[in-house]
């Protein structure tokens, strides 16, 4: 990807750099044997993520709560929108516990947005988040939380609890947000983290798609806006298209331009920068909190 006038018009062909090995070992195998077993709910299976195997083996699994249903509807993203279920309020204790089954040594908790409720799902968060506490006092967290629709109250829920890394994604550059995002806005995703920080979370964390038509200054200044929010980790990965009806992949950046990204960002001086095509939010989560 290069500084051009205009976006690449067409995709090229999945290269072959996006191929995924099945996952394999013991350990995954086991943790999947508790998973089907138990009826376990993690956006590894669930979202069919090609680092599943990677990160079970190191003890690492993402848990998404408040249901399956979003009250937004991003144009890059594969979880149905519409009308939200009732709030489990038995789901802390069932994620708990999930936890506590397969062993997890670090726990990244996300969820769907939740705009429909007054408290737009913070007390759930922090309640969810308490029985993990409880239940696996060894067990380190990361949070990936909405944008709460930037009100401080949500947010204060989630700094009281503290956990060891809180993640927003900003997804995109400031020109597409509004097309990729809809319902989110840029510089309110920038003053939640900004706010995070501010408010002593010790690590914030951001994530980042690429291929989705913007221009390589558009991502550097996305990192410059992200680090002057004094944000400390940054995740960049390739978009994958979930379905027809969902945003077109524009381009397939090349593993030479992820690691341009990386080195760009650690100079910077991000604490942690993982930029590959295979590269979701939570990958090699557990090494952020170091």
């Amino acid at each position: 990807m290069s500084e051009i006038e205009t976006p690449i018009a067409k995709p090229a062909p999945k290269p072959k750099w996006l191929r995924v090995k099945l996952p394999t070992g013991k350990k995954y195998t086991e943790l999947r044997a508790l998973v089907d077993q138990y009826k376990l709910h993690t956006i590894c299976t669930s979202g069919s993520c090609p680092n599943m195997g990677e990160c079970w083996t190191e003890g690492t699994a993402t848990f998404m709560i408040l249901g399956n249903i979003c009250t937004r509807s991003c144009g890059f993203c594969g979880v149905k929108t519409g009308r939200p279920q009732d709030v489990d309020w038995d789901e802390p204790e069932k994620v708990a516990r999930s936890i506590k089954l397969m062993n997890i040594k670090h726990a990244v908790i996300t969820s769907v947005d939740r705009d429909d409720l007054k408290d737009m799902g913070s007390i759930m968060w922090a309640e969810t988040i308490k029985a993990i506490r409880r239940m696996n006092p060894e067990t380190t967290l990361e949070t990936l939380i909405p944008d709460f629709q930037g009100e401080t109250k949500p947010l204060d829920r989630i700094v009281k609890v503290a956990p060891e890394v809180v993640s927003h994604n900003m997804e995109t550059v400031r020109r597409l947000t509004r097309e990729v995002r809809i319902q989110a806005q840029y510089d309110r995703s920038l003053g939640v983290l900004a706010y995070l920080k501010q408010q002593g979370i010790n690590r914030t964390k951001s994530g980042i798609m690429l291929g989705l038509g913007e221009l390589e200054a558009e991502v550097i200044q996305t990192m410059k806006d992200l680090r002057e929010a004094q944000v400390d980790v940054v995740t960049l990965g390739q978009y994958l298209q979930p379905s027809k009806k969902h945003l077109p992949v524009k381009e397939f950046i090349t593993p030479e331009q992820f690691k341009k990204f990386e080195t760009i960002g650690l100079e910077m001086g991000f604490r942690h920068v993982e930029s590959g095509a295979l590269v979701r939010s939570s990958y090699k989560a557990q090494k952020h909190i170091l």
